[in-house]
């Protein structure tokens, strides 16, 4: 299934015969992931572990602002459920393929920078960065993987007309 506009075509990853036939595997993995955490978003506890990340954040600070601990939770939470849904409709829409991995790409953009903006990331006893803390900086070191993931989804998603 192909969508071509200008010099972009748009196509199910998993069909691409340039891709890799694993595509599957980063799409269904990022789908538990977004599910899974994106339904944690309704929790309380949830939401407090998330509340340093956001409160930190250059980028989703002003959530707190308008919606409260619990409420930034839900927002973040709808988006990822969104992420998901668009990871799945991708396998087989080619326009809800690039969305998802634009949206996922997106996520893990934004998280990452809470390397740089969340409290107590360094682990200042062994000699600051780049030594992590187990809790919050190697938490948020799988997002470097998460990201290269949904990179993959989006570039075997989007090709160019040469190709």
């Amino acid at each position: 299934m192909h969508i071509k506009k200008n010099n972009f075509r748009l196509i199910v990853a998993e069909r691409n015969a340039n891709s890799f036939n694993s595509i599957v595997l980063l799409r269904w993995a990022l789908i538990v992931v977004f599910v899974w955490f994106g339904g944690m978003k309704f929790t309380h506890y949830e939401a407090l572990g998330i509340a340093p990340f956001i409160e930190n954040s250059i980028f989703i600070g002003w959530l707190h602002t308008f919606f409260g601990i619990q409420g930034a939770s839900y927002v973040i939470g709808i988006l990822e459920l969104l992420t998901a849904a668009s990871l799945i409709i991708g396998s087989f829409s080619p326009i809800f393929s690039a969305l998802g991995g634009i949206m996922s790409s997106m996520t893990y953009l934004i998280t990452i920078t809470f390397f740089f903006s969340t409290p107590g990331v360094a682990e200042e006893t062994a000699g600051g960065f780049p030594a992590i803390s187990a809790m919050p900086g190697q938490f948020l070191l799988k997002d470097i993987v998460l990201l290269a993931a949904s990179l993959c989804i989006l570039k075997a998603s989007i090709t160019t007309s040469d190709n």
